[in-house]
């Protein structure tokens, strides 16, 4: 099919005129490609990561050790998706919150697709993660509490969250907003 800009255009998510390389605190949502479950499986009601979900999060764990002016606060692995919260500094050494993002992705993918191939992980179709992502920028305490108290929350909402494939979805939508 060719491409037709009436019918094949990508409408940015973002903020429009925010400028993401300036600091601030950021809720992320980053979703696996098809939201495959990849990264762990809820048993008895506990969030049970496997070797890849271990990996995704150390990966996320390491990105201040790596990346100067870059904070991690709350964050969950969840079967086919993570939730969290990244503090960029306003400094000219910081990356902005894209940079950021695709370097976890690129990171993550990588290490994921060598166990893949050494440690027999499920194959991923195409990408690891999907092409984008959700961000929320935090505005103040109250927002962040509410959004911290989300991600808590996340693994025992696992049987009616949205992404879910296998629950009848209530959980309305942004739950977190104050």
């Amino acid at each position: 099919m060719a491409y037709d800009p009436d019918r094949h255009h990508r409408r940015s998510i973002r903020l429009r005129g925010y400028d993401y390389a300036r600091g601030g605190a950021y809720f992320l949502t980053i979703c696996a490609q098809d939201r495959a479950c990849l990264f762990a499986d809820m048993v008895a009601g506990d969030l049970c990561l496997n070797a890849a979900g271990r990996m995704i999060q150390s990966t996320w764990q390491g990105l201040p050790a790596f990346y100067p002016g870059v904070d991690i606060d709350e964050f969950v692995v969840m079967p086919n998706h993570v939730h969290g919260i990244v503090m960029v500094a306003d400094s000219p050494m910081a990356l902005s919150l894209p940079d950021l993002v695709h370097r976890f992705k690129t990171l993550t993918t990588k290490c994921y697709t060598d166990g893949v191939k050494g440690l027999g992980w499920a194959a991923f179709r195409g990408r690891l993660w999907q092409r984008n992502y959700h961000e929320h920028i935090i505005r103040n305490e109250d927002a962040l509490h509410c959004i911290r108290q989300y991600i808590a929350d996340n693994p025992s909402n696992w049987p009616v969250d949205r992404d879910n494939p296998q629950a009848n979805a209530s959980e309305p939508k942004d739950a977190w907003r104050a």
